[in-house]
């Protein structure tokens, strides 16, 4: 049976990587395990637990920025900013539920590490982009800072960019700052109703390209969502310019005030709208936001029961499927066609994940210079071995 190590301070992080270094133990590197389904399953040494490195280090509201250690809830963190009116802009989702555990375990490092990011990320960037700095352990057993220390070998790294979307696998953090930002006066949204896909898509990515800051576009089945954000007379400006904007969709409209407005777009957040089934097989796809539909229609031409909805103006799918034995991997896959794009297996059985790519394949080149990157940071393989394989 693996056993556990829970370190309480970041020496002693160190010297747990260092032991496992030592001893050539492999880490299963967790905050609180909330996605620890998601990803390739692992076979590790040991269980590196960072839930005891847990708790708001500093917070400075007038600089807009907040320092965590690495087990410290969201949930905390939000509840925290809340109270001076600020927020975590990139919106980071809650996969707890989606991937069978309950709510609000999910760690703010641990949304960095997958660069997770909600709605908002058309208009306030991805995770990695509010990341200012941090503090981890490397495979080598060295202690390191952004903007510190040098790593080994990495010098001229972006350390931000290349930590972000590792989940785990390149180093061990125990400590990050991120940016945060005023939280809005007034949220609004704009529902179109009745749009097929592609009308939906035409009509997301013109509020897009409008004047008229657009923080959220989605495309849920019979309904579109256009978030509007800001202090009341400059919300209902736009709201009203959005409308003319648009009428020429033919689509009735409705709108949602701030409390609804909230309540829908957490939902699309935390992907609550897909309704999929316990048993069912979720992916997320990326793509050109025009090419999303035409996606899902290569899908559900061989997979009819398949479901789907929209965020980022097209540009992001959550898709459902039944459960098979591989996913349906290629036929996600091939659907996306030839102008780019990457699909992620989110939520499936054990022996699924096992069976086929969790992460978009990537081409020779591209996944040679990721191994060179893994030789700089954990040459050893010890953190999550095998999780994006």
């Amino acid at each position: 049976m693996t056993s556990t190590i829970k370190p309480r301070s970041p020496e002693e992080l160190r010297q747990a990587v260092e032991w496992a270094l030592n001893e050539g133990t492999t880490l299963d590197v967790r905050g609180q395990g909330s996605k620890i389904a998601l990803g390739k399953p692992m076979v590790c040494g040991q269980v590196l637990d960072l839930s005891g490195l847990s708790g708001v280090v500093d917070y400075a509201p007038e600089e807009l920025v907040v320092t965590l250690r690495a087990g410290t809830p969201i949930s905390e963190i939000e509840a925290l900013l809340a109270q001076r009116n600020q927020m975590l802009a990139f919106e980071p989702p809650d996969l707890g539920p989606l991937l069978g555990r309950e709510a609000g375990q999910g760690t703010l490092v641990g949304a960095v590490m997958g660069n997770l990011a909600g709605p908002r990320r058309l208009s306030a960037g991805a995770a990695r982009d509010h990341l200012l700095g941090f503090s981890g352990v490397n495979g080598r057993g060295e202690s390191f800072k952004s903007g510190g220390k040098v790593m080994k070998n990495v010098t001229g790294y972006d350390l931000s960019k290349l930590l972000a979307g590792s989940w785990g696998t390149l180093a061990v953090l125990d400590q990050v700052s991120v940016k945060v930002l005023p939280a809005p006066d007034q949220t609004r949204t704009l529902l179109l109703l009745g749009l097929d896909d592609a009308t939906a898509v035409r009509a997301m990515c013109a509020a897009l390209g409008s004047p008229h800051e657009v923080s959220g576009a989605a495309h849920l089945p019979g309904k579109t969502a256009l978030r509007i954000e800001g202090v009341a007379p400059s919300v209902e400006a736009r709201l009203t310019a959005l409308r003319e904007l648009l009428i020429e969709t033919g689509a009735r409209m409705e709108e949602l005030g701030t409390l609804e407005s909230r309540v829908f777009w957490r939902e699309v957040r935390d992907v609550a709208p897909l309704k999929a089934p316990p048993d069912a097989v979720v992916w997320k796809i990326s793509c050109p936001p025009t090419e999303g539909p035409a996606i899902v229609a290569r899908i559900k031409a061989l997979r009819p029961l398949a479901e789907a909805f929209y965020d980022w103006s097209g540009g992001l799918i959550w898709l459902a499927l039944p459960p098979s034995v591989d996913a349906d991997h290629a036929i996600v896959r091939g659907a996306i066609g030839v102008k780019g794009g990457h699909a992620t297996l989110i939520r499936a059985p054990e022996a699924v994940r096992a069976a086929v790519p969790v992460f978009q394949p990537q081409p020779t080149a591209l996944a040679a210079l990721a191994s060179r990157v893994k030789e700089s940071f954990d040459p050893k393989r010890l953190f999550n071995p095998g999780r994006m394989s």
